[in-house]
């Protein structure tokens, strides 16, 4: 018999996984619901046309797409399988594909339902998405994000909001972090500037590579895309901007006092920063101009979170859109959102052991089982102890005493109650920490007070 297995790039959670993995939601899904934020969920698969093209050319092929049932041949030619185009095929035979993101989704969420939402909508989304990227660490085929958007407000508000949420969150998981923020329209005025607007994607793309790669490496990958050495030269002070956030802002306004885009940026951050310095924030916030998130929709502000105490990428990202309902026919909606990335979070509190004890919500309290007459006895106090909030199990045999302090024990189970025909008869119940061995007599009631 084959071992069964899963396919590459996807995970089993173990019970104590799962405790893990829904501290990190829950913790999330708290400080969503504190600014306001509503939960929707999208299905796992749409249809192709909603996915495609969305991505650019790279996420196209990393859809991961579905057959459509039934006879999937239908409507293919003879000559068409036998010249194998994959892609061909695929457009015929596969109508669905798993998301690939929640934004998508959500953008054909905000036009389909449009009649029914209050604007501007606060949503929140923590759902699997899929794709057929290359496994390899810390990259996954089906993972988690933690979604919130602001769509239909234009007001930099959200952005502060979406900060403060960043920090909250963070702090509630104890996790030391820096949060980078720029502008798009910062790096737009910057390539305007130097005389290389078209080159702007070029640029951006490989100065976000400037923590991973260095600086010569850098300007290398900007000669390859054909800048000039004139303007690379251009660039150089830009990247390499130093001083706090506001002398940061000071020397762009000089650099971009030709741009108005630039200029633009430059105020939209100087608010943020402002009314952030109004209700301060635990996190680290730093204006950083290598930051350009991959991702084209952006417009406006950009965030990216990195964790200060293990070697990891972002933990959490996102920024301004101004067109996210575009592609489906609905103009002029902006919005703003970020992700937070559980399954990076997830790897961070590992490595740095940051678990509450009591997070893992296992079983408190194990009553052994002597038998018919003691599990006759037990139910009811079973229950009444259930009904304090306790996380109570009654091994459901008489088996031996042994065999069941095993469970306990390997199921790290803090606290065993022993009851047989003395403690019935005084109507006690001998409790036992697991821990330090020590045993008392209590009445229920007792023992509900020790919990």
């Amino acid at each position: 018999m084959q071992k069964p297995s899963i396919p590459k790039g996807t995970r089993d959670f173990s019970p104590e996984e799962m405790a893990k993995r829904n501290y990190i939601f829950n913790t999330i899904r708290e400080v969503y619901h504190l600014y306001g934020f509503q939960q929707i969920e999208t299905p796992a698969m749409e249809n192709l046309s909603t996915l495609m093209g969305k991505y650019g050319e790279e996420g196209d092929k990393l859809l991961f797409k579905i057959l459509n049932s039934g006879d999937c041949f239908s409507g293919i030619t003879d000559e068409e399988l036998t010249e194998r185009n994959a892609v061909k095929f695929a457009a015929k035979a596969c109508e669905k594909g798993l998301r690939y993101d929640l934004t998508v989704p959500f953008a054909r969420f905000v036009v389909q339902h449009r009649n029914e939402i209050t604007f501007p909508f606060r949503r929140y989304q923590i759902q699997p998405v899929w794709r057929a990227d290359r496994p390899q660490k810390g990259r996954y085929r089906e993972f988690f994000q933690c979604d919130a958007d602001v769509v239909g407000s234009d007001s930099l508000i959200n952005e502060v909001e979406l900060i403060q949420i960043i920090d909250e969150v963070f702090s509630r998981l104890n996790i030391r972090v820096s949060i980078k923020m720029n502008n798009r329209k910062i790096l737009t005025g910057i390539a305007e500037i130097i005389g290389e607007a078209e080159k702007i994607v070029d640029i951006t793309v490989a100065i976000d590579k400037l923590d991973k790669i260095g600086l010569d490496n850098v300007n290398a990958e900007l000669r390859e895309k054909g800048l000039s050495e004139k303007a690379i030269n251009h660039l150089q002070p830009i990247i390499q901007l130093s001083g706090t956030n506001n002398e940061k802002l000071e020397q762009l306004k000089a650099v971009l006092a030709d741009s108005e885009i630039g200029l633009k940026g430059v105020e939209e951050l100087a608010f943020i920063l402002k009314r952030i310095d109004s209700t301060p924030i635990r996190s680290e916030l730093e204006l950083d101009l290598t930051l350009a998130r991959g991702l084209n929709y952006y417009t406006g502000a950009i965030f990216e979170v990195k964790a200060l105490d293990v070697q990891i990428g972002s933990i959490t990202g996102g920024g301004r859109y101004d067109n996210l309902t575009g592609v489906f026919g609905l103009q002029g909606v902006s919005g703003v959102g970020i992700s937070f990335g559980a399954d990076r979070i997830f790897d961070v509190l590992n490595q740095l052991d940051l678990y509450p004890k009591d997070a893992l919500q296992t079983t408190q309290l194990l009553f052994v089982n002597f038998g018919e007459k003691e599990e006759e006895y037990l139910l009811p106090i079973v229950s009444k102890a259930r009904t304090a909030g306790i996380r109570v199990e009654l091994y459901p045999e008489s088996a031996k005493m042994k065999k069941q302090m095993s469970y306990a024990d390997a199921k790290k189970i803090p606290y065993v109650a022993i009851v047989g025909e003395n403690e019935i008869n005084e109507g006690k119940i001998n409790l036992k920490n697991m821990v330090t061995g020590e045993q008392n007599l209590l009445t229920i009631d007792e023992l509900i007070a020790q919990f």
